[in-house]
């Protein structure tokens, strides 16, 4: 287990392990925004690497979050007509995890959103202050996988009693 703080996140999470995934994504958040990582000159949305995986790689994605998705990342997104069809969303307003699983190998958990003052490129003294651990022991991934996928099928939603609050109920 490696412990990560707000320093070392975006190059640890996001730049070697989600963009290097060969198989699949998975992440669990409550904030969901057009977060952006480094292009040659500038900066560039996430979802155009993941558009570019999922073209390249066959990666897919699956993401877990509590609100809506912000109005810029649902505007970025529809710009992929590919990437829309590898990448599943699901809405809780229930779920507060900060998660990432990749290729079932490697998995960060911890306090950061995936927006850019969580796991993105703003400023180091913009930048939230999170901590996390990226694991990949392969039982605690099982673990988190399992609990992912229970989610993902709506084991937690079918006796929520938040249901009637829901804005897409998932089972």
């Amino acid at each position: 287990m490696e412990i990560l703080n707000h320093e070392n996140m975006h190059q640890r999470i996001v730049e070697e392990l989600i963009l290097e995934a060969k198989e699949r994504v998975w992440i669990a958040t409550a904030n969901l925004k057009d977060m952006h990582i480094k292009a040659r000159r500038g900066y560039k949305p996430i979802l155009d690497e993941f558009d570019r995986m999922a073209r390249d790689r066959g990666v897919s994605f699956r993401i877990i979050h509590a609100d809506k998705m912000s109005k810029s990342f649902q505007n970025t997104l529809n710009e992929y007509s590919l990437l829309k069809k590898c990448l599943e969303i699901q809405i809780c307003p229930r779920s507060h995890w900060k998660l990432v699983i990749v290729d079932g190998k490697s998995a960060y958990f911890g306090s950061a959103n995936f927006t850019g003052a969580g796991l993105g490129v703003k400023n180091i003294n913009r930048r939230n202050l999170e901590l996390g651990a990226l694991i990949t022991d392969k039982a605690s991934i099982l673990q988190l996988e399992s609990w992912f996928d229970s989610f993902w099928i709506g084991e937690n939603c079918i006796k929520c009693e938040r249901r009637k609050y829901c804005p897409d109920p998932i089972a």
